[in-house]
């Protein structure tokens, strides 16, 4: 640990020393970060038009569009100092802007070579792409009326309940669906939902839609295939109206290769905003990656930063793959074992690690209620540790293990064979005093190749087995009962925060696989069914309920706000897993048939329990074998390392049922 924090203070003094330059040379990082006011295309008051790039290995620099026919040569920009070109067009005869608002740009490199390349503006903030179109367009987005936010921003939330959502398949039409679908259809269910928090993927621009969002283009464009910038504006604002806060799925670990619609050789070099080839280069995401020991690149992902929290007024950001930033090696072929010299050492990414932390400073300085989360497998510590500590600065990171686990046991085990100890350790096997946020399967669980949990557990039976019109198969019985109970043990014994793929809530059936050559692009996979939730006798509708309950239920008692929780069982032969957080006790029975008489569990409060969420309540798709009524009085009898015990005993016919889950509240006396 001696050898990680000296490599962690010496990356904290690179920090301050790079926020004390920042002071002299910029006027502080508040200017710097908004460097977007300056750089792109701007109307000024007069409205003539101003236009700033930095690309240092040009010959040449001009503008070129719709506004001058495409003329290749009449708008030259000048040449200033550190390799920054401006140019300033005046307004027509009439006074309005020469660019119009929804036209097209372009920017004209001439190289040292003599090459002449067409390129968008690093700094746009609106491309477009054409019906048989492969490459986007610069649009030039200058609205006669721009959305104004209406609503504040909520506080931020003490438990994290994340809904993770992506736009484009957020309806069951076989087609991309926009932002303004989202707002009207989907809000309203993640509000009765009782998430607290949108992550929204794929909203950076992407050429390619079957990236998922990965492969971003253009940083500061808000991606025109869901809507206008204006629509997702005001998603955010009606999200913010029902007190969610939204985070922005924020890719600055890797950019797109291309090159006339991305930022790859945008000034005609291999470098630019990235490391020269071969560093420079991700083999396996084939992709170019940043170079962040570069002024500039601080500069233009800083300030993309704080673009999207200025213009659009997101919460906050989940940083996309932070593994790959750290190291190196980007994590390729390397396993991490939680050894301390795997994180710090050659290995180790200074310039990144320099930039996650000056990110977070800033961000935290200037937003002191913004959410940072980490996607990261390494397990790196001090990642959620403040900066000041010589930590990196996130709020969260992301329990990755946890749904790699769900997945494998799945894959792997029987029911009767599943490992309660070890499922536990995998829920409890975090850094104290790093926040974690847990969740049964993300959209990485729900891609093509694999399946959602639902399917593991159900499988065809899906198709044919959902109504409550017939009897429930003993699959699809077991599956929903296992589906609640994975979920809730989540939930309750695995992090600070809580994540829920979208569509996932109610056991979507299906994975996900957007358009693409493969599949003849089609759509079919790339939507998700809200309509089964309609359906009355579907019983889709008890696992959604379910959800919603569990939720409801948190915001209530607060256990993710709550310290770790105390695990007083974890019963190999039973398969009974009890534990107490928050005043709440929670007691599992995963076992398949075998139920208990006179089951005595350990817990610290004492006083008068009654049930608060029951996985076997009809409304849930259970059997409804629990009177609630019954109140169960603690003992002063220690077991299992609580002071005081409860028998689980005055449940109807005597018994603790299977495959369910009971979670117990100290009564407000």
């Amino acid at each position: 640990g001696k050898q990680l924090q000296i490599s962690l203070k010496y990356s904290r003094k690179k920090t301050e020393d790079l926020l004390s330059i920042l002071e002299e040379a910029e006027g502080g990082f508040d200017q710097f970060t908004r460097s977007y006011r300056s750089f792109g295309v701007h109307r000024q008051s007069d409205n003539s038009l101003f236009f700033k790039e930095w690309a240092p290995a040009a010959e040449a620099l001009f503008l070129t569009g719709e506004f001058n026919n495409w003329n290749k040569f009449s708008h030259p920009y000048t040449k200033k100092e550190f390799g920054k070109w401006e140019l300033i067009v005046p307004p027509k005869h009439d006074n309005s802007p020469a660019v119009g608002h929804n036209t097209k740009l372009k920017v004209l490199v001439h190289t040292k070579d003599g090459e002449r390349l067409y390129r968008i503006s690093p700094w746009a903030k609106y491309v477009t792409r054409e019906e048989k179109s492969v490459i986007y367009d610069w649009v030039h987005w200058d609205p006669p009326q721009l959305y104004s936010h209406i609503h504040p921003r909520p506080k931020k939330p003490t438990s994290l309940r994340i809904y993770e959502a992506h736009v484009g398949i957020a309806s069951p039409e076989p087609k991309i669906a926009s932002y303004t679908n989202f707002t009207h259809n989907v809000l309203p269910r993640i509000k009765d939902l009782g998430y607290n928090c949108i992550q929204l993927m794929a909203i950076m621009e992407h050429a390619y839609y079957a990236s998922f969002g990965y492969q971003i283009t253009s940083f500061f464009a808000a991606s025109s295939r869901y809507g206008t910038p204006e629509e997702l504006k005001q998603l955010i604002d009606v999200a913010h109206s029902m007190g969610i806060v939204v985070l922005l799925d924020v890719v600055h670990s890797h950019a797109s290769k291309n090159t006339e619609d991305g930022l790859n050789r945008f000034d005609g070099s291999d470098s630019c905003f990235f490391h020269s080839p071969p560093r420079g280069e991700h083999l396996m995401w084939d992709s170019r990656l940043f170079n962040y020991s570069s002024w500039e690149v601080l500069r233009f992902l800083l300030s993309n930063l704080r673009w999207w929290m200025e213009e659009y007024r997101f919460d906050g950001f989940r940083f996309d793959g932070v593994t790959s930033m750290l190291y190196h090696h980007h994590g390729i072929g390397t396993g991490f074992s939680g050894d301390y010299s795997e994180y710090f050492g050659l290995q180790v990414d200074e310039d990144s690690l320099v930039y996650l932390m000056l990110a977070n400073h800033i961000l935290h300085t200037l937003y002191p209620d913004c959410i940072t989360v980490a996607e990261d497998v390494s397990g790196m510590p001090a990642l959620c540790r403040r900066v000041e500590e010589g930590g990196l600065g996130f709020d969260y990171r992301l329990a990755m293990a946890i749904p790699d686990k769900w997945i494998q046991i799945l894959k792997e085990f029987k029911d009767e064979d599943w490992n309660m100890g070890n499922i536990v350790h995998t829920l409890t096997n975090r850094r104290y005093g790093e926040k974690c946020i847990a969740y049964a399967e993300s959209h990485d669980q729900a891609l093509v190749g694999d399946k959602t949990l639902a399917f593991w557990l159900m499988d065809k039976e899906m198709y044919t087995n959902m109504s409550t019109l017939i009897p429930m198969s003993s699959i699809t019985d077991r599956g929903m009962q296992l589906h609640k109970m994975i979920r809730l043990l989540t939930h309750g014994l695995g992090g600070e925060g809580y994540l829920n793929f979208m569509g996932n809530e109610f056991g979507h059936p299906e994975w996900l696989d957007f358009p693409r050559e493969g599949n003849n692009q089609s759509y079919h996979y790339a939507r998700r069914q809200f309509n089964l939730l309609d359906t009355d006798h579907l019983r889709y509708r008890q696992l959604y309920a379910f959800d919603r309950d569990m939720n409801r239920t948190e915001d209530k008692y607060g256990w993710l706000a709550a310290p770790p929780a105390f695990i007083s069982a974890k019963h190999e032969g039973d398969k009974v897993i009890v534990f107490d957080r928050a005043n709440v006790l929670f007691i599992f029975n995963f076992h398949p048939d075998k139920s208990f008489q006179d089951y005595r569990v350990g817990v610290e409060a004492p006083g008068k329990y009654k049930i608060k969420l029951d996985s076997d309540e009809v409304l849930y798709g259970g059997h409804g074998r629990l009177d609630h009524n019954t109140e169960f009085f603690t003992e002063p009898t220690p077991f299992n390392g609580r002071c005081n015990s409860v028998m689980v005993n005055n449940f109807p016919r005597d018994t603790f049922d299977s495959s369910k889950v009971v979670l117990l509240n100290v009564s407000e006396s």
